[in-house]
């Protein structure tokens, strides 16, 4: 029973530190805002078109912000439930039969 809970632990760190080496990317209008984040939802990377930020005002600026980061961060949740998922099969099909009940 520890073995099994040791090992899930384990498995868990994995996937963070998988999750930590994936990228991914939200932009808005066209890619004047980019916003580069990790799978585990940290904010790595804001780049914003100069000539865009000459003429925005805050509150563009603001609305556009959210936007890009909004889609780096569903992308990331994304990329991580696949993760997690692809994980708990994995484990389940240790289990023997008892991984199919949950195919079903």
């Amino acid at each position: 029973m520890f073995d099994k809970l040791f090992e899930a632990q384990q498995k868990a760190q994995e996937i963070k530190k998988r999750l930590d080496n994936i990228s991914v990317f939200g932009e808005a209008e066209g890619g004047v805002i980019k916003v580069v984040a990790t799978a585990n939802k940290e904010i790595r990377e804001i780049t914003i078109d100069p000539v865009f930020l000459d003429n925005a005002d805050k509150e563009e600026l603001e609305e556009l912000l959210i936007v890009a980061l909004n889609k780096a961060l569903v992308q990331a949740e994304n990329v991580s439930q696949s993760e997690m998922q692809a994980s708990a099969q994995d484990m389940l099909g240790g289990f023997g039969g008892l991984g199919n009940l949950f195919n079903k």
